[in-house]
């Protein structure tokens, strides 16, 4: 079985409705895009899975079968399993498609914070296991299990993905074989012994920050040593040690069954010294999770905003930003004003509407009109911008431009925010930026962001991709008039030597709070560039 990424383009809408606008997660033989739905305006998930080479029969008839799954398990734990609205076979993969998930799924969350804590791992372990009780009583197996499938929401249960998957196909397994169960890499008969499999090499991977058994790179090899090599010990499970390693017993009938892994799981969280029980341990998860855009998280939640500051040029423009080199009372470059207006976002139409042809070259001030930059509903009080340079955002009630600054002929940035709001928001566009977004980070950007001996970077600088282009991620903390501030930039590449970076800042004590993470994934979403 040879499986592998195929191309998928962000010009051309999947089945002719779906816009795919930012990757939001990567898995083996699986990708994820945040995209708009054209016909409802509605934002989605659209995850691609590639289909085995001798599928291409069958795959006509996968859509309706998943589909037809779909539905019949979310009826089993409404609001706790992933909702599907549609699935197509296109271009040699198969098309899922679910109505947004508001949080972020758990492998992402395992990287950035690292290993979980037993009474941690219990609560979603837990909440993982009502969703597979619901399953299995109507003799539903889900067959397709991984940190992957699992959402986190910032508060409430976890959301689970991917019912439907098994069986469309002959291969044994179609993502992340690293998960499958012993009788799953041996193409044997798939019940629900083999979601409990999965739940213990879940549970592992929480506890130990990997699987139980590594992926070796092509899917043959990966479910060759499923099967046959043995478990390596676990060292961190603690009280959790026993359930784990029972469940990831080659023999399915050796596991213990779910009324067990249930009262062990329960016994965790009552006897966590720290009184933490499951409601609560669920929801101490909620601060640092991020998520992808994505109006999302929406995705994106608990992430932070982006930007790129590409050149010599955009760094010279870029030392009038609060959080970094201003805080060292380096003046700001002299601002020219501009125009442009904010107003009542129409109703979602479908696909934005495009900006006028080089409007993102600085040029002559034109009068701005309302536009919507992304499909979807916005928050409440939220407006839609349109800059006379070309590109649109929505921003928070209140908000307007509230500075220009050009360092060149070929970039600009524009700032935003309001005078009673210690927020910002600033818009870097040049003509001059270099092939690699991670290396304008880390070469142009942060060297001047050193020298005002405040910055302290949070993290690494993260390749990533934004509405289907190069992009790249860092995050920091600085000064700003003594207070301490955290920004989080995004640049992305449009193509021969053009990009735009996306910066926002907020105090590091407002960092988390619902009105700041509302507001960055809803620029996230909504940012549309005028020289795309």
């Amino acid at each position: 079985m040879t499986m592998g990424w195929a191309h998928a383009s962000t010009d051309r809408p999947v089945a002719g409705r779906y816009r795919l606008v930012e990757i939001t997660h990567r898995e083996t033989n699986r990708v994820s895009w945040y995209a708009d739905d054209l016909r409802t305006g509605r934002p989605c998930l659209a995850t691609r899975i590639d289909l085995p080479a001798d599928a291409a029969e069958g795959a006509r008839r996968t859509p309706s079968r998943i589909l037809r799954a779909g539905d019949n398990v979310a009826r089993l734990c409404p609001g706790r399993i992933a909702e599907v609205v549609d699935a197509v076979a296109e271009g040699g993969g198969l098309w899922i498609v679910t109505s947004w998930i508001d949080g972020t799924p758990l492998d992402e969350v395992l990287l950035q914070q690292g290993t979980f804590a037993p009474v941690r791992a219990a609560g979603v372990a837990l909440d993982l296991l009502e969703v597979l009780d619901a399953a299995h009583a109507e003799a539903v197996t889900h067959g397709e299990l991984s940190p992957g499938q699992l959402f986190l929401p910032e508060s409430g249960p976890v959301v689970v993905g991917g019912y439907g998957l098994a069986g469309t196909t002959s291969a044994p397994r179609l993502t992340a074989p690293s998960y499958a169960a012993p009788e799953q890499a041996r193409d044997e008969r798939l019940g629900p012994a083999a979601d409990l499999w999965a739940l213990g090499a879940i549970l592992y991977t929480m506890l130990e920050g990997r699987p139980p058994f590594r992926d070796r790179g092509r899917v043959a090899a990966t479910l060759k040593g499923v099967d046959r090599l043995p478990l390596r010990p676990p060292m961190r499970c603690g009280p959790l040690t026993q359930v784990v390693t029972g469940l990831l017993r080659k023999e399915a009938r050796e596991r213990p069954n779910r009324q067990v892994v249930r009262e062990v799981l329960t016994r965790v969280l009552r006897d966590d010294p720290g009184g933490v029980h499951a409601p609560c341990a669920r929801a101490a998860f909620g601060g640092a999770w991020r998520r992808a855009g994505r109006a999302r998280r929406t995705v994106l939640a608990g992430t932070a905003l982006a930007v790129v500051a590409v050149t010599a040029a955009a760094v010279a423009v870029a030392r009038g930003l609060p959080g970094d080199d201003r805080a060292a009372g380096t003046p700001p470059v002299s601002a020219t004003a501009s125009g442009g207006t904010a107003s009542p976002a129409p109703a979602p139409t479908g696909a934005p509407s495009p900006a006028p042809s080089g409007a993102a070259s600085p040029g002559p001030s034109r009068t701005a009109a309302p536009s919507a930059p992304g499909t979807g509903a916005l928050p409440a009080g939220y407006r839609t911008y349109r800059a006379p340079e070309g590109f649109s955002v929505a921003l928070p009630a209140g908000w307007e431009r509230q500075d220009t600054s050009r360092a060149t002929r070929l970039s600009y940035r524009v700032t935003f925010g309001a005078d009673d709001d210690p927020r910002t928001l600033a818009v870097t566009y040049s003509e001059r930026v270099g092939p690699d977004p991670v290396a304008v980070w880390r070469d142009t950007v942060e060297p001047g962001l050193v020298g005002t001996g405040s910055y302290r970077r949070i993290g690494v600088i993260r390749p990533t991709t934004y509405q289907g282009r190069e992009a790249a991620d860092m995050e920091w903390l600085a000064a700003d008039d003594g207070t301490r501030v955290r920004t989080f930039g995004r640049g992305f590449l449009l193509g021969e030597g053009r990009g735009f970076s996306l910066r926002w800042t907020t105090p590091a004590a407002d960092w988390t709070r619902p009105g700041s993470r509302e507001a960055l994934r809803t620029v996230l979403r909504t940012f549309r560039p005028g020289s795309a």
